[in-house]
């Protein structure tokens, strides 16, 4: 029995695919669940199992885009399974044939070489020192004076080299991106040409979120198996500024503002696809705990190709760290529909005055890039303010004055 295996819907919006690449080859053998494909959509990249055992017929190629609901590759359920390797018949090698002799190219005829003498390449006096105060090389220039000595008029004339290549690769690649890379840029665009972005930036001292981590890390860990990291501080932080400040939690459609009630917090990780954008599901109603394990979960799908287009649809607001990098300030571009995105940064130890003293504190640069048709600049810096406050003093604001119970332990 022949089966036709059919691309499925990846999604509701969802109506095109494209092969990124084969995991089996024409005519092999898969098994039933094995992944045969990985098939790029405009959201994420998934795998595409086979639905039954048997020999496999490829009717894609990879980097064609196909329809959902195309065949894709036919299994030949009634073949039987393989039970080795069959042996290979012996090859004779075959007496080559004598080649034929090829018919010698009429020679052409070139014109001689103009004969050197002691002259060419050797620069006047007046030229020498013009090639000097250039720092060029008489053998870099052709001379148009007699003999090919190189000429006054030739030395004003000359221009420094850029660099002759030494040997050195000087190759290139031309790859087609992903229709999930071509969708991440075409929304990026679209976000830059299409929203009146502006950013605003603050600085936040770490130092007493670094104290409650140092305090209650290991605590943490032996109770819930999981690391007690800045993800969690950050994203209570943010949604309790979401609630102070609700327009950075709407967005526009049309002529309309939609507001939510809930906090659906996007964060961007780094997959081996590229960036995804997972979506952490009423973050407001979270504990430490509860948004370490989501995150966790959601990290673990990213980097084994697992996430679904489920996984990062909505999203009333953005959490970007890239920190993790290296990075020290970056203006973060807008996820749309979103109206807001909060930048992360890396920690520096940096001296600030503290009560009229200077004190060395681990700092972060914060930035919130936000949509001004929908945030006005108070909200805006109001809503970065009100970060700032939930990370310097988050043991008041964030955990209700007790640590271990909002730390469930």
């Amino acid at each position: 029995m022949i089966l036709e295996m059919k691309v499925p819907s990846p999604g509701e919006s969802i109506k095109e695919v494209e092969i990124a690449t084969w995991l089996v080859q024409d005519g092999d053998y898969v098994e039933k669940d094995q992944a045969i494909a990985e098939v790029d959509s405009d959201k994420a990249t998934l795998e595409l199992p086979a639905e039954a055992s048997g020999i496999i017929t490829l009717k894609a190629e990879e980097g064609d885009a196909v329809a959902v609901g195309a065949v894709v590759c036919l299994i030949d359920t009634s073949a039987a399974k393989p039970s080795g390797d069959a042996p290979k018949a012996e090859v004779k090698p075959v007496a080559e044939a004598p080649k034929a002799e090829a018919p010698k190219a009429e020679e052409k005829k070139v014109a001689p070489a103009p004969e050197k003498t002691y002259a060419t390449q050797a620069p006047s006096p007046a030229a020498r020192k013009i090639l000097d105060e250039k720092n060029i090389q008489p053998s870099d220039i052709v001379g148009s004076g007699k003999g090919g000595r190189i000429t006054k008029d030739d030395a004003v004339n000359a221009t420094p080299s850029m660099g002759t290549p030494t040997g050195g690769s000087r190759g290139s690649e031309r790859t087609k991106l992903s229709m999930l890379r071509r969708k991440v840029a075409e929304r990026l665009v679209s976000a830059k040409n299409e929203t009146a972005m502006l950013t605003t930036f603050n600085e936040v001292n770490l130092t007493n979120v670094n104290k409650l981590r140092t305090e209650f890390k290991d605590a943490f860990k032996d109770k819930h198996g999981l690391g007690l990291g800045f993800m969690s501080f950050f994203t209570k932080a943010v949604t309790r500024a979401l609630q102070l400040y609700p327009d950075v939690n709407s967005m526009i459609d049309g002529d309309h503002k939609i507001a939510y009630d809930f906090c659906d917090i996007s964060v961007a990780v780094s997959g081996p696809k590229g960036l995804m954008v997972p979506v952490v599901r009423n973050a407001e109603t979270l504990s430490f705990r509860g948004i370490e394990a989501e995150i966790k979960r959601l990290a673990i799908r990213a980097r084994d190709g697992q996430i679904t287009v489920d996984d990062m649809t909505g999203g009333t607001f953005t959490i970007s760290n890239g920190g993790v990098f290296g990075s020290m300030l970056s203006t973060p571009i807008i996820n749309p529909p979103q109206s807001g995105i909060l930048g992360m940064h890396n920690i520096i130890e940096r001296p600030i005055a503290v009560n009229g003293q200077v004190v060395i504190a681990p700092m972060m640069y914060v930035a919130l890039s936000y949509d001004h048709r929908i945030i006005d600049g108070r909200e805006s810096v109001g809503f970065l303010v009100a970060v700032k406050e939930g990370l310097e003093n988050p043991t008041e604001l964030l955990m209700d004055n007790n640590p271990k119970k909002a730390l469930e332990l």
